[in-house]
């Protein structure tokens, strides 16, 4: 999908529009991406962000509950919606005749969605067995990014688990539900991007049309995420019940995209050369296919959802998966090893050929449908207020140096890390988890 021209404007009322125009695709991506997610929840509610992500699908003024899925989907198209740390987008794909009818339903729930006892109760009940489905009965659920946070950082927002706990979902109030929308869903707060097989033109006579009397409100002030990186290593146990193999995850904090997104960059590239290159990647070789395997699989990320998808601070992820006669230690020393070889000499020529080829290529592709652009053009300009990084990125990563490479490497230290250790147990009460809420 090659770049198009983008174009932004703002509306009186604040809403921030972004069009991206693509020739010969015969569709239209809408995303609204709102400024807030679990960093901005209260505390006492953690979870919130979610469950009211889940209340924006259950009716608005003008349509009625779950009739905003009917209506994409008689159009041909999909919606879907999801929450992040700093931000909760919706999203959909459709015929390019469609635009206006998903212009108006966007409008309608951010004018005025159906707040009622009856869908909080109901959307309560949907997020717990949610979670019950993807963290507390399933192997290594929510493992490692609900529960390492809690060990790594200290502050509120950035430490609690953003899945939430069922007492403070189930304490939530309708009058809390209208107060959150009115902080947090705001249209100065939100960044509406229209994608694909649009006219420029038309798209914003519409958007104006559908979107002018959506009232003003205040914007929040914006929630402070500051803390100081550890200044040692901070050590943590995670039982489950449910594993069949313990495992080890390890964090980092990262560079400040908005202030340094190269060496942010550098350790996306980082991650090709340690994990991401197949079977010649460092640590894949060191742990996997070494004399004595250590580990049955080994990862590392950028970002607990994914790369530059939260503003700083971030996390740089390992994750290995273990037989029980491995140790922690063992991991962390074939870790410190490779990553310590890499500060000393960099990455070898070929070595960095290809990762920053892959990583260019993989950006490529990540945003090579109508959906994942969309999607990514609104992440980027409500994060970063850049939505054209999506266009830049491929080629940044293709210039990340050998020196790049190497200082990312020198950044990860032993003495300004999370190291949590998951533990398979028949009793997770035997070993709590690390804990921000």
């Amino acid at each position: 999908m090659s770049p198009a021209i983008l174009q932004r404007f703002t509306l009186p009322n604040g809403l921030r529009v972004v069009l991206y125009p693509i020739s010969g695709v015969p569709a239209v991506g809408v995303s609204v991406h709102y400024d807030v997610g679990f960093r901005s929840e209260p505390r006492g509610r953690t979870g919130f962000a979610h469950l009211f992500e889940h209340l924006m699908f259950q009716g608005s003024e003008s349509v009625d509950r779950l009739e905003h899925f009917g209506h994409v989907q008689a159009a041909g198209g999909t919606a879907n919606g999801s929450t992040h740390q700093d931000y909760t987008d919706f999203y959909q794909v459709v015929p390019s005749a469609a635009l206006e009818r998903i212009l108006f339903l966007e409008a309608d729930r951010m004018r005025a969605p159906k707040l009622t006892d009856e869908n909080l109760r109901t959307q309560v009940s949907v997020v717990k067995e949610e979670i019950r489905l993807n963290v507390l009965n399933k192997p290594y659920g929510g493992f490692p990014w609900t529960v390492l946070p809690g060990l790594l950082f200290q502050t509120y927002p950035n430490a609690h688990n953003g899945y939430g706990d069922f007492t403070d979902l189930g304490q939530a109030t309708v009058e809390e539900c209208a107060a959150f929308f009115d902080t947090h869903y705001a249209p100065g707060n939100a960044v509406l991007t229209i994608a694909g097989d649009i006219d420029p033109g038309r798209a914003a006579e519409l958007v104006h049309r559908h979107f002018h009397d959506v009232p003003v409100r205040r914007l929040p002030a914006p929630v402070d995420l500051s803390e100081p990186a550890p200044d040692r290593e901070l050590r943590g146990d995670h039982a489950d019940p449910h594993a069949p193999m313990p495992a080890t995850a390890v964090g980092y904090r990262m560079p400040d995209p908005s202030t340094d997104l190269d060496a942010y960059l550098a350790h996306m590239v980082l991650c090709v050369v340690l994990t991401g290159a197949g079977e010649s990647a460092r640590l894949r070789r060191a742990l996997i296919h070494g004399a004595t395997p250590l580990v049955t699989d080994v990862s590392t990320g950028c970002g607990l959802f994914g790369a530059l998808e939260a503003r700083d601070p971030e996390t740089f992820l390992c994750v290995a998966t273990h037989p029980r006669e491995t140790s922690t230690d063992q991991v962390l020393e074939v870790l410190d090893q490779e990553l310590a070889a890499l500060a000393a000499k960099g990455p070898t020529e070929e070595e960095l050929e290809r990762a920053t080829a892959l990583s260019s290529v993989g950006m490529h592709r990540k945003y090579d449908t109508l959906l994942t652009r969309t999607r990514a053009l609104g992440a980027q300009e409500v994060l970063f207020g850049k939505a054209e990084l999506v266009d830049e990125l491929p080629g940044r990563l293709a210039r990340v140096s050998a020196q790049d490479l190497a200082r990312a490497a020198a950044s990860l230290r032993p003495d300004a890390r999370a190291v949590l250790s998951l533990r398979p147990t028949a009793s997770a009460a035997l070993h709590p988890s690390p804990s921000g809420s």
